[in-house]
């Protein structure tokens, strides 16, 4: 999925939190977005995602502004998903059953995402009750299973062990490299972000400096 951005100003009160005049996220590609705390990058996240429409200026995404069937190619991670009170395999279902899949290819579709995240032992974990690790793997292998159009990452593998860490990064090179999905990341960690990304946007006090 295509985005362009222009004109774009987000105001907190009367403080300007994003000025970005154009920006353009590459379809097919994975494009990380770094910036010192305060520079705006969860808050550009939360407008692309859909999660914020309190803004000036105008996104596109493949040409069109946002919508009820782009919402559904799209999907979001944050640095402190939210599982439902099911069991991890019920979670990672979900998207699946939302969109009417067959339930034989749901459960391939499961089963094998669920064995490339190294997670099977926590199927019938629930998920309220997950490790902090555990919670984002199951939460990223969620996002996945689906194969949507457009992956926003916002700080995706924070906090976790490094072998957590090698096989997340794995499984989002994986997706891009296969679906041709389009991912954005934020991330604090520059040297995740050039092991993972083929263009790396800075942001500083609400602006792209490059």
């Amino acid at each position: 999925m295509y985005i362009k951005i222009e004109g774009l100003k987000k105001y907190y009160s009367d403080k300007l939190i994003l000025d970005i005049e154009r920006l353009e996220i590459e379809e097919g590609r994975i494009t990380g977005l770094i910036g010192p705390n305060g520079s705006g990058k969860t808050t550009l996240m939360r407008i692309i995602s859909g999660l914020d429409l309190d803004f000036t200026g105008n996104i596109e995404y493949n040409h069109s502004p946002l919508n009820e069937d782009i919402y559904k190619k799209m999907t979001l991670v944050t640095q402190k998903p939210y599982l439902f009170r099911r069991r991890v395999y019920e979670n990672i279902e979900f998207p699946l059953k939302v969109r009417r899949i067959d339930k034989g290819i749901r459960r391939k579709k499961v089963e094998e995402i669920m064995e490339r995240f190294q997670i099977e032992d926590l199927k019938n974990k629930k998920g309220h009750l997950l490790s902090g690790g555990e919670s984002q793997k199951v939460s990223l292998a969620r996002a996945l299973v689906f194969e949507p159009e457009l992956l926003l990452l916002d700080e995706p593998t924070s906090n976790i062990d490094p072998e957590s860490m090698k096989i997340m990064e794995s499984q989002i090179i994986r997706f891009n490299e296969e679906t041709k999905g389009t991912v954005l990341i934020v991330t604090h960690n520059i040297e995740q972000a050039k092991r993972l990304c083929d263009r790396i946007i800075h942001l500083d006090w609400g602006k792209v400096i490059s």
